[in-house]
């Protein structure tokens, strides 16, 4: 009886379109260890606690209520320094007594100090235990803080994901776009032009369907989608997804057992692109990682 259980385990498994020692199913499993990995790493998004925006002119930085940008935890300096925003660049002037690391070399703020501006990137801040850089959003600058010792990031226990089902890998062609840019909002309400890659056409269940993807440069297209299962049993507003280079005759596969939550379904403090009207799906799409926590 007890062999008779574990055949029919198995051949239930393989009818749902997956095996427990199967490579495919396999590949997810590691897929799902290298994407827990990663939010643990110091540039990750379990340990930002803090976004704040500048204004033109000079900005105070610490745990005083009254700093321009404030953090709200006692045993940060009160006032650690000033940010100075003024054109397209922002400069560093540490306050009397403190000492901070810019870029990894200690800097006793004697004279300010440009840690920001369009022609290089952005200087990477700590003190303590604490890492700070300026980030900017259209017509929006601001400064991306870390705590790496952040309670969400020690109280992390790992992502929960739909049963691997080899039916959620789609093979999909991608048409060439008629333009080359589309437009796509974030959650600050702002729009920005993005260079689109093309529609993705895929079939599920008979039925067809497109999701537009972007091309930010590297060797994957970037989407961002909305399916049935958000707000339920998904991040609200959607989840995005890494997609395979299409070959020479524009095929590549779709694998939603690799959709991934966009930073902000951990942290109030990221900036995320949202997916456009035409990449919100009207099925459940019941592969990939499901909410996390209670965000």
């Amino acid at each position: 009886m007890h062999r008779f259980l574990i055949v029919l385990y198995l051949l239930v498994g393989c009818i749902n379109g997956y095996s427990q020692n199967d490579p495919y199913t396999q590949s997810i499993q590691d897929w799902h260890v290298k994407r827990a990995a990663y939010l643990k790493q110091p540039d990750s998004w379990l340990n930002l606690e803090g976004l704040f925006w500048l204004h033109k002119g000079v900005n105070s930085f610490g745990s005083d209520p009254r700093s321009h940008a404030h953090y709200n935890q006692p045993k940060f300096p009160a006032t650690l320094g000033f940010f100075r925003y003024e054109g397209d660049s922002v400069s560093w002037q540490n306050n009397k007594n403190n000492a901070i690391k810019i870029n990894g070399n200690l800097y006793n703020g004697e004279n300010p100090i440009t840690v920001f501006n369009a022609a290089e990137n952005a200087a990477s801040m700590d003190w303590s235990h604490y890492n700070w850089v300026v980030i900017k959003r259209e017509d929006k600058m601001g400064i991306r803080f870390r705590n790496y010792k952040a309670a969400l990031l020690k109280n992390f226990k790992g992502l929960e994901y739909f049963k691997i089902q080899s039916k959620w890998r789609v093979k999909a062609k991608l048409e060439k776009p008629v333009q080359d840019f589309i437009m796509i909002s974030n959650v600050l309400g702002q729009i920005t032009a993005k260079k689109t890659a093309g529609k993705l056409h895929f079939n599920i269940d008979g039925v067809d369907y497109t999701l537009d993807a972007i091309n930010e440069g590297g060797n994957t297209l970037f989407v961002a989608f909305a399916d049935a299962t958000n707000g339920q049993q998904t991040y609200g507003s959607g989840r995005f997804m890494d997609v395979e280079m299409p070959d020479a005759a524009g095929y590549t596969f779709i694998d939603f057992n690799k959709a991934y939550n966009p930073p902000c379904a951990f942290t109030a403090f990221a900036t995320c692109p949202l997916p456009p009207a035409q990449n919100r799906l009207t099925i459940a799409i019941t592969a990939g990682e499901k909410k996390y926590g209670h965000h």
